[in-house]
């Protein structure tokens, strides 16, 4: 994630771009969904500010292009680790148009091993101003080594990372991954699964899960970081810097 966001007029409930359901028998065995409340997607009447910045960004609306793809803005809302509304204007994901097609191989390939799932995205394309605003937060606590500095910048806000998990297409019950999105802590990260699994820290089952997401995002393009389970960049942060515009 490189987590990040700004709070502005009015909260948005929820959003989930909603998937057809495909009763297809499960391939591969999964832990017991975490309970996860679906709410209705509220859909403006006109594009946002923020909409609109990241449209003269070159950015794309992933959910025009694959609305199969579950969305869950965590940001958008108090849900959280800031606890506050970073930005209630947005209700879809937007993502650099490249990035935006890997997203969509992505989710065909978990469609592909077992139709029942989705991905679920809890952030993606994240303005300069909101990296600031999330920093605030975290300056000068034991969690600032968890959020990308606005000085150096980060792939989210060149539209080049995307934080997610997987759920079932059905009712967006999350697959247990051993820990929140957004946790800070030691079992949060990739590198020492198997010892955790002999701790007791983790479970099979919950690294197996974690090994599918790395899969269908590792098969499509996407690049692992070591602290995070949840979060996957397109390309390296100099590549970004040349290539994209910085979302201000």
């Amino acid at each position: 994630m490189r987590f990040r966001h700004l709070a502005l007029p009015f909260i948005v409930l929820g959003i989930i771009c909603s998937c057809a359901d495909n009763s297809s028998k499960q391939k591969h065995s999964v832990t017991k969904p975490i309970a996860h409340k679906r709410l209705e997607r509220q859909i403006p009447s006109r594009k946002s500010h923020l909409e609109q910045q990241f449209q003269k960004a070159g950015l794309v609306d992933v959910c025009k292009l694959d609305s199969t793809i579950q969305v869950d803005l965590r940001y958008a809302g108090k849900n959280n680790f800031t606890k506050i509304t970073l930005y209630d204007t947005l209700t879809t994901i937007y993502l650099q148009p490249d990035v935006a097609r890997k997203l969509i191989k992505a989710q065909e390939r978990l469609k592909s091993i077992d139709p029942s799932l989705s991905l679920i995205v809890w952030d993606a394309a994240r303005p300069l101003s909101i990296q600031r605003k999330m920093f605030e937060q975290v300056a000068g606590t034991v969690y600032q080594k968890y959020v990308a500095s606005p000085q150096r910048t980060g792939l989210h806000n060149y539209g080049c990372a995307v934080d997610l998990g997987i759920c079932r297409s059905k009712d967006a019950s999350l697959l247990d991954m051993g820990t929140p999105f957004d946790f800070f802590g030691k079992q949060a990260g990739i590198s020492r699964e198997e010892e955790f699994i002999e701790q007791g820290i983790l479970t099979r089952q919950q690294v197996e899960n974690r090994k599918l997401l790395r899969r269908v995002m590792s098969d499509s393009g996407f690049l692992t970081v070591k602290g995070e389970w949840w979060h996957f960049n397109s390309c390296r942060l100099a590549k970004a810097k040349q290539v994209y515009r910085l979302i201000p």
